[in-house]
């Protein structure tokens, strides 16, 4: 018996089945058998399919003598299915690679539940490819298996049978069929996703949806579209045989009128002469199945007061007022936009043609994020050794409070920005300002940067069009010829950034001012910080940050973190720091998982951790001047590699332990190899190569060079003769943690 049975009808589509077919018999996942029913297609259809019968023995080719539809050869496949689990393939989609491994995973994972819905991204003929908008609703968090009364969203996303995987017995248990005629799959969905008692997501694109430049047949104008109302009167008829079912009814009924509404309002769908009778037909269904407690939101108001009424022409005229509205209001705001727009650059060019103020610095981070960064350490050590010096920073209003006392706050796009950016002859930050921004003769610009570079930047990215998304090169170089300094903490840093980056700029090779808090904490900052994030007393910090996934649409932690830490026992707990572009707060197991997401200072994390666990972020570069445990999570190198590119593989010189899968994550701190001899080794060649300009002093030298003009800044201590703040965890006991059970599974070994 196979784990899956993949059904594909075919019709018409000789185009494209074959890529079809062999999206399915690729797949690395082997244990499978794929039915595919020529549904009485006139073309090559029921030969392409019989050739792939007979060179695979995992193909079963089905003809029916005639074409039935969508609905009814499906049927015919469900009968000759045999799998565990059922899946459905329309005939010019494809599944992505790898999607079926994913796929087994999870139900694996899940407990066998009886529905596992997926993720898909529609395929245009263009060639461009968009992930379903509505992917946020297959987000992994929470508790899986589930009912669909624990996440009733879920029925946001599609009501297709292709992006699903069925339990075979609970579909033959529940006596599930595909009805005839159009939009088959409501009475199908629905149903399902009621009755299921476990259902789980995975969040990944499994199936690409391919939109064809002549539409799919839903887009052909037919009086077919009317079956859309025996459809809904399948769904009720099923529900009321069910009474435990009735709840649903209220969310039903709004469903079904945002279906009919949509089917009357599409101007490609219905013939002209036949509006009238379907909107007739569609109040009859909106009286039989009106159910209360569905609340409606006020922009669906019109549309459901549409099918209730039955207005056809009141609608009409409605429609067209609001949507001359909408046009009048939205020119009227885009000019009152533009206006204000040509006020402000106005002003802009008046202030660019007075003097430059010498004693004036403006300041911003990440996009107008709050205070910190390279850019805050060394605003702070400006007005330390250059008191004379008035600064600025540029917030966002939400970042505001963040901006200590001292730097006067600048909101972006206002007046005072603008004058800051035209009359300061200093301008940090580390990544570029507005690009409406004229460097002006005699200002400066130090482009900071904002980590060691481990993955592909600047122009190496016109290699990787999936990371570098919709990246304008020609800018990029624009910004990079208003830079003076661009600092680096490295020889490899200072190498990447002159390449990737060209530009007549100076590199100030004199290590991340942001890391200089990492020489010069003391051991009571370090426990005020536990303190203030509620770390409890005896126990191990882990800081796990993770960096972006450019494959990935939807961010999620690779590692189960209750899972992690249930097996390593009450000594542990975890800081967890979602990268910026990804702000979701982390699960939380019991409090010991803390989600500093949020937190304005990731130095004060490092601080206040012990060991450092992450995958491929550059933290791990500024950590390791801490001369604290590190352990590399990569479990998906090759994905993440061969997304985004990569400088050097850090599974090969990484900066401690590495672990190749959750359970030798686990096993790596169970055994305490985490801080062993053999990872103190590793983070030793690591910091050699990576932090030798970290000492303390990296702000001071900036600052003594580009603003006091000193050509002989301090000298850098040598990495022997630092000292860094030590952990909490240095100075437990070695065997108070020999405690810790230790997990099943392969024990990883030194890289």
């Amino acid at each position: 018996m196979p784990r899956f049975s993949v059904i594909v009808p075919a019709y018409k589509v000789q185009a494209y089945l074959h890529e079809c077919l062999e999206s399915v018999l690729s797949q690395s996942y082997t244990d499978l058998e794929l039915i595919a029913v020529d549904d009485g297609s006139p073309d090559a259809c029921g030969d392409i399919i019989d050739e792939f019968a007979a060179r695979d023995p995992r193909v079963r080719a089905l003809h029916l003598p005639e074409n039935a539809g969508l609905g009814p050869a499906r049927n015919a496949g469900l009968a000759q299915a045999t799998g565990d689990y059922l899946l459905f393939l329309d005939s010019d989609d494809t599944l992505t690679p790898e999607a079926l491994r994913a796929i087994a995973d999870r139900l694996k994972d899940t407990g066998e539940p009886d529905v596992l819905v997926y993720d898909y991204a529609t395929a245009f003929w263009t060639g461009e490819t968009e992930r379903h908008r509505f992917a946020g609703q297959l987000t992994e968090r929470g508790p899986a298996p589930f009912r669909l009364e624990d996440r009733p969203g879920l029925l946001r996303v599609l009501m297709v049978a292709w992006n699903k995987a069925y339990r075979r017995d609970f579909v033959e248990s529940t006596g599930l069929t595909f009805p005839p005629g159009y939009y088959e799959d409501t009475p199908w969905t629905y149903p399902a996703l009621m009755t299921a008692g476990s259902i789980a997501t995975l969040d990944r694109v499994c199936v690409h949806y391919r939109r064809r430049r002549g539409g799919n047949i839903l887009s052909t104008t037919s009086r077919r579209h009317f079956d859309v109302l025996d459809q809904y009167d399948r769904v009720f008829a099923f529900i009321d045989r069910r009474p435990e079912l009735a709840h649903w009814r209220p969310v039903l009924f709004r469903r079904m009128v945002d279906h009919l509404t949509t089917v009357f309002t599409r101007p490609d769908r219905l013939p002209r002469g036949a509006r009238g009778e379907f909107l007739r037909r569609a109040r009859a269904h909106y009286r039989r199945y009106r159910t209360p407690g569905a609340p409606v939101p006020l922009r669906s108001r019109l549309r459901h007061g549409l099918v209730h009424l039955g207005l056809h022409r009141t609608y009409r005229v409605l429609q067209a007022a609001m949507a001359l509205r909408r046009r009048t209001s939205g020119v009227v705001a885009k000019l009152a936009r533009a206006l204000k727009a040509a006020c402000l650059q106005a002003h802009y060019r008046i202030q660019l043609r007075l003097p430059l103020r010498a004693d004036r610095a403006v300041f911003a981070a990440y996009w107008g994020r709050g205070h910190g960064c390279n850019p805050g350490a060394l605003e702070s050590a400006l007005r330390a050794l250059a008191p004379q010096m008035r600064t600025a920073w540029i917030a966002r209003p939400e970042h505001r409070h963040d901006i200590p006392p001292g730097p006067r706050p600048l909101r972006p796009g206002t007046a005072a920005y603008w004058t800051a950016l035209a009359r300061s002859k200093y301008l940090v930050n580390n990544v570029n300002f507005d690009r409406r921004l004229v460097k002006r003769p005699g200002q400066v610009f130090v482009q900071t940067q904002h980590g060691t570079p481990l993955k592909h930047m600047g122009l190496d990215l016109q290699e990787r069009p999936a990371a570098a998304r919709d990246m304008d090169f020609a800018e990029l170089l624009r910004g990079v010829d208003k830079w003076d300094y661009v600092l680096s903490a490295n020889r490899h840093t200072t190498l990447t950034w002159e390449r990737v980056y060209p530009g007549g700029y100076t590199t100030l090779e004199y290590g991340y001012p942001r890391n200089d808090v990492f020489q010069r904490a003391t051991a009571e900052d370090v426990a005020r910080l536990r303190e203030e994030l509620g770390i409890p007393r005896d126990t191990v910090a882990i800081l796990y940050a993770p960096t972006h996934r450019d494959y990935r649409r939807t961010q999620h932690a690779a590692l189960d973190l209750e899972r992690f830490l249930d097996r390593l026992g009450p000594r542990f707990v975890i800081l967890a720091r979602a990268h910026y572009w990804q702000p979701a707060a982390a699960p939380i197991a019991d409090g010991r998982v803390i989600d500093v997401s949020g937190h304005p200072s990731v130095e004060s994390l490092c601080l206040a951790s012990d060991a450092l666990v992450t995958d491929y972020s550059s933290i791990m570069f500024d950590y390791a001047g801490l001369d604290r445990p590190i352990v590399v999570h990569a479990e998906d190198w090759e994905a993440y590699e061969a997304a985004r590119g990569t400088y050097f593989d850090v599974r090969a010189f990484p900066p401690g332990a590495v672990a190749r899968s959750e359970d030798e994550l686990i096993d790596i701190f169970a055994t305490g190899h985490w801080r062993g001899s053999r990872s103190a080794q590793l983070r030793a060649a690591f910091r050699e190569r990576f932090c030798p300009h970290d000492d303390g002093r990296a702000a001071e030298r900036v600052v003594r060079r580009v603003v006091l003009g000193e050509t002989d800044v301090p000298p850098v201590v040598p990495l022997a003769e630092r000292r860094p703040v030590p952990s909490v965890a240095a100075t437990h006991p070695r065997p108070a943690l020999a405690t810790v059970p230790q997990p099943s599974g392969p024990r990883v070994t030194s890289h």
